[in-house]
């Protein structure tokens, strides 16, 4: 079958192979064939070596099938369901499980070191043990989560990542009050499902920064009421908050130096929500004194800081009720074979998200 596939890290370029095979299938898995998939910024952090990952692999984590086959033990699913691709599946049973913080479960990592692809050289990885940008991939049955018949695959695959992300990072992460303040900094597929949780939950102000001129202008179209450069932040800042800072600032960059901005942004007893996936050697730093008198809270959001599988059903809702746009956040649309210019999209700021037909 056909894969998109990393040799090296740190290589930007991937190569489409038609010789690669998913395996692992057996109890407790299912096989899904794969119909579309986003790709996301942190399939690039994989690829360059932010996020650790072991190569050769396949990226991909926000994908959407239909399932083909079922494994032995396999309750609730059956060939030719519509399926999203869970990426950080819950045990239900690990301690983090049973104190309903499901999205910091550990069980979904421990399938990220076994490889779930084969080429005749050697095996292959699926990113964040799933890898999507194949026809086919072998998968735990808690990856696999049923979609209602009216959900298109290629929004399924957003919700399956970017949009729970970014949309819960403001919900339930954040919690974001009617009437505040907001500024997302970053506004990619991720910032941009932030700035619309920002929204569903009543922000009075919601500034976007973002360098690339094509993504401010798109984040006024999902609610964003102010877009700035970030060497405009300052400005806005002080305009908007009278120079006290904003109630809630979203870090969706993944870097040291934007969640300092962030920081320095947030108001005393503000928000500071980190959002973006960054690398194990940058280091972000608060003096001692700052963090006991400004009195700020900083927030890691992981995967949207809740329960994923709640968060896909608000998220289905709030599409269909029209609180939320996925379709116009898909603004290219590829083929397998055109990975690469898709990638180039993503890193020239050009794509919020580009959908991958299988």
């Amino acid at each position: 079958m056909r894969a998109a596939v990393l040799h090296e890290i740190g290589q930007d370029k991937l190569e489409v192979l038609d010789d690669v095979e998913a395996v692992g299938f057996g109890p407790g898995k299912v096989k899904i064939r794969v119909r579309a998939t986003g790709l996301c910024h942190s399939d690039v952090s994989a690829m360059n070596g932010v996020l650790p990952q072991p190569a050769p692999f396949i990226p991909g984590h926000e994908g959407a099938g239909e399932i083909v086959d079922v494994g032995d033990g396999v309750e609730g699913l059956t060939a030719g369901d519509r399926v999203l691709v869970c990426w950080l599946p819950a045990c239900g049973t690990c301690p983090a499980c049973k104190r309903g913080q499901t999205q910091l479960c550990l069980a979904g990592f421990m399938n990220a070191g076994t490889p779930n692809f084969k080429r005749p050289g050697g095996d292959v990885f699926g990113f964040a043990g799933t890898g999507t940008f194949t026809e086919e991939v072998v998968v735990g049955a808690g990856c696999a989560v049923p979609i209602p018949d009216d959900v298109p695959f290629e929004i399924a695959a957003l919700i399956g990542c970017g949009v729970t992300t970014g949309l819960g990072a403001a919900i339930n992460t954040a919690q974001v009050q009617a009437g505040s303040s907001v500024a997302v900094i970053g506004c990619g597929g991720v910032g941009i499902s932030a700035i619309q949780g920002a929204r569903v939950q009543g922000a009075a102000q919601i500034v976007a920064v973002d360098p690339v001129a094509s993504r401010r202008e798109a984040a006024r179209r999902f609610g964003a009421t102010e877009a700035v450069s970030p060497d405009e932040l300052a400005d806005a800042k002080q305009r908007i908050t009278a120079g006290e800072g904003f109630d809630y600032v979203f870090e969706v960059v993944g870097k040291s130096a934007t969640a300092r901005t962030a920081y320095e942004a947030t108001r005393r007893g503000g928000t500071l929500c980190v959002v973006g996936a960054g690398a194990m050697d940058d280091y972000f730093q608060v003096n001692m004194f700052e963090l006991f008198f400004d009195e700020k809270r900083i927030l890691p959001s992981m995967y949207g800081g809740g329960d994923v599988l709640r968060s896909y059903e608000r998220a289905i809702a709030l599409w269909r009720a029209g609180r939320i746009d996925l379709e116009s956040m898909i603004t290219h649309r590829v083929q397998l074979a055109e990975i690469n210019e898709a990638l180039e999209q993503m890193r020239t700021g050009v794509a919020l998200r580009t959908s991958i037909a299988l």
